[in-house]
């Protein structure tokens, strides 16, 4: 089994108050939302269908994007740091947030291997707050 991309907890929120409680623990790390997309009114809009609620929101630590970027000028293509609240089929609410180290493994920069280790524990301790 190939190594988790991601780290997820189910939360006892319901949907839209998560949204609140996620993007404060994110600030508190120290983490902006530079964008926020509704999948499910996106695909509502685009295709017809219907979709449970699912909201991706782009999460920045600027101090270390920007010492990310300086090591390697093509890692804005894995910018920004996905978290992902979505709506399960029992009527919970999950949260997911990308691993970065996992998806930077593809890059050999031993620093900026260092930069997506502080940056995880970052998202796992946001996730581990809610």
């Amino acid at each position: 089994m190939s190594a988790e991309y991601h780290f997820s907890k189910e939360v006892s929120t319901n949907f839209d108050d998560t949204i609140v409680q996620v993007t404060e623990a994110l600030q508190r790390e120290g983490f902006g939302i530079l964008t926020e997309i509704d999948v499910q009114a996106t695909l509502k809009k685009k295709l017809g269908v219907d979709f449970r609620k699912y909201r991706i929101l782009g999460a920045c630590n600027p101090s270390m994007a920007y010492k990310a970027l300086q090591l390697e000028d093509k890692v804005g293509t894995m910018l920004p740091c996905n978290v992902v609240v979505q709506e399960l089929a029992t009527g919970k609410v999950e949260v997911s947030a990308v691993d970065p180290v996992a998806s930077m493994q593809a890059v050999d920069n031993p620093d900026l291997a260092e930069v997506a280790r502080f940056i995880q524990g970052k998202l796992k301790s946001v996730i581990e707050t809610l």
